[in-house]
C-alpha cells in the first residue's frame, strides 16, 4: 500500500502556469499573496511583540479616553467638581478591572476571552451569551471608534463640511476591513506611526496642561471646595452620591479595550502570558493616566460642550492658546486622535472574527467563520464585522453618545460575567491556592463595579439605544442556539448512520494488495473518520460492483482558527490527518482491496482538493473521484449556510478539467 503526501506523480515538462486572470490580481494587489504553510517560522513571524500588541490591541482601550471621559464630565453638567473624585474612580477601576483579566491571561494562556472564560466556569449557556454579547461588542467597538474618529476630524473643519462626516466614516470601515483581511501585523505596523504621534501630542497636552495652571491650583482647589458646598445645598449628599454614580456608570465607555487583549493572546508571541500581561500592563497605565487627567483638565480649563467639537477639541484649543503653540498644535492633536480611534477600530476587526471563529468550532456559528484565508485570516468573519459595523454606523447616524451607550452595556455584561466566573471559580478552589483571599476580593470586588455599571447604563439609558443593544444581544443567542440545534442533530443522524454500519470483518486470509496504476482506481474525498465517509466506500462498491482495483483516499487538513494556535499547529494538523487515512486505508485492507492516500494542508479545502484530484488523475490515468454528501429530505434555504458545498464546488473544477466527479448521497431523515 502507497501512503504518501500530497499527491507526488505529476507529469514532466508541463507547460508554463498561464497568468490568473484580472479579479485574482486585483486580489492579490488588496490582500498580499498567500502565506507559506510549509514554513515552520510563520507564526513566529505573524505573531506580536508586546509593543505591537498594545499598539493593535491597546489602541482600543487608550482610544476610548477620547469619548468616555467626555460622556462623564457632560453627565455632571453643572457640578464639574465631581470630576477629580471621578478620575481616580476611573483609574481605580481601569487598574481593577485590568488587574483581574491578568489573572485571566494566566489561567487561560490560550485566549478566548469572556468567551471562554464564561464557557469553561460557568457553562456552555453562559458561554454563548458572553460570546454574543462579545461579537455585537466587537461591532460597536468598530461603529463608535469609527465614529468618534469622524467627530474628531471634522471638529476642526469648517461647519459646512459635517455633511460628509457619516460618509467619510463608511470609507474607513471599508477600508479597515481590506486591510484587515491581508493580515494582522500588516495592519498593526501601518498604524504604528500614528499611535506614537497620539502618544506624543496628548503627553504634551496633559503635562503642559496641568503645568501652565499650576500657579491658580489654589484658585481652582478653593472653586471646587465652593463647588461641593453649593452641591451639599442644592442636592444633598443622596443627590451628590446619585449624581457621581450615574457619571461614573455613563463614563464606562472609558474601560472597553481593555478584555481585548485576553481574547487575543493566539496572536501573541510566546510567551504568550508574559506578553499578554506586558501588554495589560502598558494598556492600563496609558488608558488610567489619559482618561483620568482628561477629566482634570476638562474641570482646569474650564471646558464646556461647543456643538461641532469634542471636548477634547476645545480643550486643545485653548490649550494651544494659551502656549502659544497655534493651529498647527490643535490640528496634529485632533488628526492623531482621529487616527488612534480608527486603530482602536482593529480590536473589533482582530477579536471579534477570534470569537466567531471560537464559537464557529463549538459549532454555536456556521462553521464556516472558523475558517482561515490564504492569508490566515479569519476573512469570512472580518468581512461580516466589517458588514454590520457599517450597517450600525448609518443606523445611529454616527451620532457617538448613542453609540456609546450600547457599546457600554455589552461590554460590561461581558465584564461581569468573566469576573464572577472567577470569582466562583477562586471561592471553589480556595483550599489548593495558597493567596486564594487576596484573588477573590479582585474578582469580587470588579463584579461588583461591574454589575453596578451594567444596571445603571441599562437602566437610565433603555431608551436611547440599551434596548437595541438588548434585542440584538438575544436575537443573536436564540439564533446561535438555533445553529447549536440543527448541528447536533446532523451529527446524530451521522452517529446512527455510523452504527448501522457497524465494525466491517476483515475479510479472511486478508492480504495486503499493492496498487496497479493501470487498473480502474476509485478515489475518494474523505473529511474524518466517521459515517459518511464509510458510507460513501461502501457504496461505491454497491453502485460499481467488481469494477475498482484501488482505492486512493484523499484528505484536506484545513487550516482554520481552531488549529492556527502556534508554531507546532500543521505538525499537529499533519499527524492527525495521516492518523485518520490511516485508518480508511485499513478499512479497505480488510475489504481485500489495494488502497492508498494522498492529503494536502491548506486553507481552503476546495483549491487544495482540486489540486489532490488532479495529481491523482495523473498518477492514476483510469480515476473516477468520489465524494459523500449529505442529503437532507426537506431542503432549507439555511443549510448552504451551515454546511459547506465542497463536494460540489470541487466537481464543477473537475468537470472543468475533464475528470469525471460523482457525488454519492448520505441521507439525513
Amino acid at each position: 500500500m502507497a501512503d504518501t503526501p500530497q499527491g507526488n506523480g505529476a507529469e514532466e515538462n508541463q507547460p508554463p502556469p498561464e497568468p490568473p486572470p484580472l479579479p485574482s490580481r486585483i486580489r492579490r494587489f488588496l490582500f498580499g499573496h498567500p502565506r507559506d504553510l510549509a514554513d515552520r517560522s510563520i507564526f513566529h513571524r505573524l505573531a506580536l511583540i508586546p509593543f505591537l500588541a498594545w499598539v493593535g490591541l491597546g489602541a482600543d482601550g487608550l482610544s476610548s479616553s477620547c469619548y468616555g471621559p467626555e460622556e462623564a464630565f457632560r453627565t455632571l453638567g453643572e457640578h464639574t467638581f465631581l470630576a477629580v473624585a471621578l478620575s481616580g474612580m476611573i483609574a481605580v477601576t481601569v487598574f481593577i478591572i485590568a488587574s483581574a483579566y491578568s489573572r485571566i491571561i494566566e489561567d487561560f494562556p490560550h485566549g478566548g476571552g469572556g468567551y471562554v472564560v464564561a464557557t469553561k466556569l460557568l457553562g456552555e449557556r453562559a458561554g454563548v451569551v458572553s460570546g454574543s454579547a462579545l461579537l455585537v461588542d466587537y461591532v460597536l467597538t468598530i461603529a463608535v471608534s469609527i465614529a468618534a474618529a469622524g467627530d474628531a476630524l471634522f471638529s476642526f473643519l469648517p461647519p459646512e463640511w459635517h455633511g460628509a462626516k457619516v460618509p467619510a466614516e463608511a470609507v474607513l470601515i471599508v477600508g479597515l476591513t481590506t486591510i484587515n483581511i491581508r493580515g494582522v501585523k500588516e495592519s498593526v505596523l501601518a498604524m504604528l506611526p500614528i499611535f506614537m504621534i497620539f502618544l506624543a501630542t496628548h503627553a504634551a497636552l496633559l503635562i503642559g496642561g496641568l503645568l501652565l495652571h499650576l500657579p491658580q491650583i489654589g484658585t481652582t482647589a478653593s472653586g471646587i471646595h465652593q463647588g461641593f458646598r453649593t452641591g451639599l445645598q442644592t442636592l444633598g449628599w443622596g443627590g451628590i452620591f446619585v449624581l457621581f454614580v450615574r457619571a461614573y456608570s455613563l463614563g464606562g465607555g472609558t474601560y472597553t479595550g481593555l478584555e481585548a487583549v485576553s481574547n487575543g493572546l493566539p496572536i501573541m508571541r510566546e510567551p504568550r502570558v508574559h506578553t499578554g500581561k506586558r501588554t495589560m500592563s502598558y494598556m492600563a497605565a496609558s488608558l488610567a493616566i489619559t482618561a483620568g487627567g482628561l477629566l482634570l483638565l476638562y474641570l482646569l480649563w474650564n471646558v464646556e460642550h461647543v456643538p461641532g467639537k469634542t471636548l477634547n477639541a476645545v480643550l486643545a484649543e485653548r490649550f494651544a492658546s494659551a502656549s502659544h503653540l497655534g493651529l498647527v498644535f490643535v490640528i496634529v492633536t485632533l488628526v492623531s486622535e482621529g487616527a488612534l480611534l480608527i486603530v482602536g477600530a482593529q480590536a473589533g476587526f482582530i477579536d471579534g472574527p477570534r470569537v466567531l471563529g471560537n464559537m464557529a468550532v463549538d459549532s454555536w456559528m456556521p462553521h464556516r467563520f472558523a475558517a482561515l484565508s490564504e492569508r490566515l485570516t479569519t476573512q469570512n468573519g472580518i468581512a461580516v464585522m466589517g458588514i454590520a459595523a457599517l450597517a450600525t454606523l448609518l443606523y445611529t447616524g454616527g451620532d457617538v453618545r448613542h453609540l456609546v451607550v450600547m457599546y457600554s452595556i455589552n461590554v460590561f455584561l461581558t465584564f461581569s460575567l468573566s469576573l464572577f466566573a472567577m470569582a466562583r471559580a477562586t471561592w471553589r478552589s480556595r483550599r489548593e491556592r495558597a493567596h486564594w483571599k487576596r484573588r477573590e476580593a479582585l474578582f469580587a470586588g470588579g463584579f461588583l463595579l461591574c454589575i453596578m455599571i451594567l444596571v445603571l447604563t441599562t437602566v437610565t439609558k433603555f431608551r436611547e439605544g440599551g434596548w437595541i443593544t438588548l434585542l440584538v444581544t438575544t436575537a443573536l443567542v436564540l439564533f446561535c442556539v438555533r445553529v447549536r440545534r440543527h448541528y447536533r442533530l446532523v451529527g446524530a443522524k451521522l452517529q446512527q448512520l455510523y452504527a448501522e454500519l457497524g465494525d466491517i470483518p476483515p475479510a479472511p486470509d486478508a492480504k495486503p494488495v499493492e496498487l496497479d496504476p493501470t487498473k480502474p482506481t476509485a478515489a475518494v474525498l474523505v473529511g474524518g473518520y466517521g459515517g459518511l465517509g464509510i458510507h460513501t466506500v461502501l457504496n461505491i462498491f454497491r453502485a460499481f460492483p467488481g469494477h475498482f482495483s484501488n482505492l486512493i483516499f484523499l484528505s484536506v487538513g484545513v487550516v482554520d482558527s481552531g488549529e492556527f494556535k502556534g508554531e507546532d499547529a500543521i505538525d499537529k494538523l499533519r499527524e492527525r490527518t495521516e492518523g485518520m487515512l490511516k485508518r480508511y486505508v485499513d478499512l479497505a485492507g480488510s475489504l481485500g482491496v489495494a488502497a492508498g492516500s494522498r492529503y494536502g494542508i491548506g486553507t481552503d479545502a476546495v483549491d487544495e482538493a482540486e489540486k489532490l484530484c488532479a495529481d491523482t488523475a495523473r498518477e492514476f490515468p483510469k480515476t473516477i473521484i468520489f465524494a459523500g454528501k449529505i442529503i437532507f429530505r426537506r431542503e432549507r434555504w439555511y443549510q448552504p449556510i451551515l454546511h459547506n458545498e465542497t463536494a460540489i464546488a470541487v466537481q464543477k473544477r473537475l468537470q472543468w478539467r475533464g475528470i469525471t466527479m460523482v457525488i454519492l448521497p448520505a441521507k439525513v431523515r
